[in-house]
């Protein structure tokens, strides 16, 4: 299988293309100049598009994926505010982003071809919104809103717009900040990371509402500096669930129930300095970590039985890489 990993480094301004090989070694296929500081990266899943949120000029920006994985620009549109995440549909129609410090969430179609519009709906009242999380199902938009500490669920229109009037919510302890997601490959559970107090919540996704089902913490016990934690992912396979924190730089790891209703800790890996985001490949065989304040990212390889890190190679990524995400080019 052939695997890309793009990685986004704002303080130089570039997007890194790295191939991954069978091996976990990373060779650097391209360097891209961004059109000011890219931050969140999402890839449309049918058009091969890769979207990068940059600023100061708030825009979001298109590039086309070629058969290697390597990038050709494709267009840009203007954005309301300053990007914190971005995430397309299922089905690669429609791209929704969040903005952390604006506090609102936005929709905007995606054309045949996975070109960006300006958003034509937006959201407010979000304050702190962190992400935007599209369900497996591709019917509902689940966003944190970390200084509220919920999460609003909006059911998704034929458009695959919002319907803001049916929105739900689910809460998280007071002062936990929830931030990122990912759900179970089965559909029924999800989980967020809490970024304020360094916490993991387990979600039971359910036709009659959703319900906060077990809440772990995901720092060591002798853990005394002020947690902030940042991104959450889970293997392929859904026995794997991993976390990172950027005050400890450390990675969390966590063995997932065969139905995927509760998590158990296995233990901890220390990786790059402030680790802003990480990826899994899509075999589930390799976690790939970047350090903002060591400017490098980081390849380990995943136990197949235990889920534990064992370090491969790490590689210069830009000044301040803080995005990582693997794609599988057509």
């Amino acid at each position: 299988m052939k695997q890309v990993i793009y990685t986004a480094s704002p303080d130089s301004e570039e997007i890194h293309v790295w191939q991954l090989s069978e091996q976990g070694a990373l060779t650097l296929l391209q360097t891209v100049n961004t059109p000011g500081q890219p931050q969140p990266l999402a890839i449309n899943p049918r058009q091969q598009v890769l979207y990068a949120g940059v600023k100061p000029e708030f825009r979001v920006a298109a590039w086309k994926i070629g058969p290697t994985g390597t990038l050709t620009w494709l267009d840009e549109a203007s954005l309301p505010g300053s990007a914190t995440y971005l995430a397309t549909d299922r089905e690669g129609e429609a791209l929704y982003i969040g903005y952390y410090h604006d506090g609102f969430v936005s929709y905007g179609p995606l054309d045949a071809e996975g070109r960006p519009s300006e958003p034509t709906q937006i959201i407010r009242g979000l304050d702190g919104c962190h992400s935007a999380n599209i369900n497996l199902a591709n019917n509902q938009l689940y966003v944190p809103a970390l200084k509220q500490d919920r999460i609003c669920v909006y059911p998704l229109r034929a458009d695959k717009s919002l319907e803001e009037d049916n929105a739900t919510q689910i809460a998280s302890a007071a002062g936990a900040g929830p931030r990122h997601m990912a759900f179970h490959p089965q559909g029924h559970f999800a989980y967020t990371i809490d970024e304020l107090d360094s916490t993991v919540m387990v979600i039971a996704l359910g036709e009659n509402g959703d319900q906060v089902v077990q809440t772990l913490d995901t720092q060591p016990d002798d853990f005394t500096g002020t947690p902030w934690a940042a991104d959450i992912h889970l293997t392929s396979n859904g026995k794997f669930l991993y976390t990172c924190d950027r005050t400890s730089s450390l990675l969390t790891i966590f063995s997932v129930s065969e139905s995927g209703d509760a998590l158990t800790l296995v233990g901890y890996h220390p990786t790059e300095t402030q680790p802003r985001g990480f990826t899994l490949d899509k075999t589930g065989r390799y976690l790939l970590a970047t350090g903002q304040k060591s400017h490098h990212v980081a390849v380990y390889r995943i136990d197949e039985h235990s889920g534990r890190l064992t370090d491969l190679q790490r590689y210069p990524a830009g000044k301040g890489p803080m995005w990582a995400i693997a794609h599988t080019p057509e």
